[in-house]
């Protein structure tokens, strides 16, 4: 087969010239790709997956396949990357104003189960960076969806200040082989061994290092100063998530810290007191719950965490078991607690969708 580089570099630039880009160069789509992917899922082509509507905009499963395609994804990702859209429709702040949000929030996307490695998802070493194709181009495939279908585009719908770095980059597999824990999605109510995906939109991500402790109370201090600190705060209360490295989850799994124990102890741990958030102008609380500068409260102890719901603590395992660095997830409201099956053409009935 004769390649002609011209003919590729001139399609590309036909992309960039209709403003379909996030900005790096883009798959050129035909209609035998496009059908490729959409004979993959059996859904309809028109079938209506997303709606928008303050904007009177709509994505179909065929407009999904046409930006997958574009954002480099093999034809076998796009059931991955409907799970993906389907867990984040799920989302209370998706169908609101999340995508235009001023924090320019990220989708983070969780996949468990076999697909993992069927498709070849990192779930070790550099889970967060680049470097696999699975892992960058189904969350590309979202902010395309985002960008084309509802002409959400920067300087223009979408409105954030500053925006976060990876916004739509951060795909991980869940390490399953080394976590302790049961699978996310099975917490989430999924049957073990099902492929699935779980998502929210987060605000930013923060390491924590700490390889120097065998305390379990002292790993989870460390994690509560962090998740603490008062920038976080716009409301009463926050949500946030951990993607615990495995060295970090045995070891609280060793002192007898399931999930359950570890989001219990934070919601006790996660917070400031009244003087702390004073010296940030964050101690009054008006009528919404939007904390503002007050001083005219006596001192105490506020919790970030409402309570230990895992609606309120999103907790995963993936990364390489070579250190203790662990991530905090900043999520942009409450994870919806739920998982989307990866269903292809030939998945059985069991597996359609379950929510806990």
């Amino acid at each position: 087969m004769s390649l002609d580089p011209d003919a590729a570099q001139a399609a590309i630039e036909h992309c960039y010239d209709q403003g379909w880009s996030d900005g790096l160069p883009l798959v050129p789509v035909t209609r035998p790709l496009v059908d490729r992917f959409l004979a993959t899922v059996d859904r309809p082509r028109d079938e209506v997956i997303g709606r928008q509507v303050q904007f009177d905009r709509t994505v179909t499963v065929e407009l999904a396949a046409i930006n997958a395609a574009m954002a480099g994804c093999r034809p076998e990702y796009f059931p991955v990357v409907l799970a993906a859209w389907d867990a984040l429709v799920r989302e209370r702040a998706t169908g609101g104003g999340g995508w235009q949000s001023t924090s320019g929030p990220a989708p983070l996307i969780v996949v468990n189960g076999p697909v993992r490695d069927e498709l070849g998802f990192n779930k070790a070493g550099g889970v967060f960076g680049p470097g696999f194709r699975a892992n960058a181009t189904v969350p590309r495939a979202i902010g395309l969806i985002v960008r084309n279908a509802f002409g959400i585009h920067p300087h223009v719908l979408e409105q954030a200040t500053q925006g976060l770095p990876g916004r739509w980059s951060i795909c991980l597999a869940e390490n399953e082989e080394e976590s302790p824990w049961e699978p996310l999605a099975v917490e989430a109510g999924l049957p073990a061994g099902t492929s699935a995906v779980s998502a929210t939109l987060l605000r930013t991500s923060e390491f924590v290092d700490n390889r120097h402790t065998g305390s379990a109370e002292q790993l989870l201090a460390d994690f509560a100063d962090t998740i603490s600190r008062t920038g976080a705060w716009i409301f009463r209360h926050a949500s946030a998530g951990i993607v615990f490295c495995p060295e970090h989850a045995q070891l609280l799994a060793s002192a007898g810290f399931g999930r359950a124990e570890v989001r219990a102890w934070l919601a006790e741990h996660c917070g400031r007191t009244v003087a702390d958030l004073a010296a940030a102008g964050k101690d009054g609380l008006g009528d919404t719950g939007v904390r503002h500068a007050s001083g005219e409260r006596a001192d105490g102890f506020d919790p970030l965490l409402p309570n230990g719901d895992p609606s309120n603590l999103l907790i995963a395992v993936a990364g390489a078991r070579n250190a203790g660095i662990s991530m905090v997830v900043r999520l942009f409201a409450g994870w919806s607690g739920s998982a989307v099956p990866v269903a292809t053409r030939v998945a059985a009935p069991e597996l359609q969708e379950v929510a806990p």
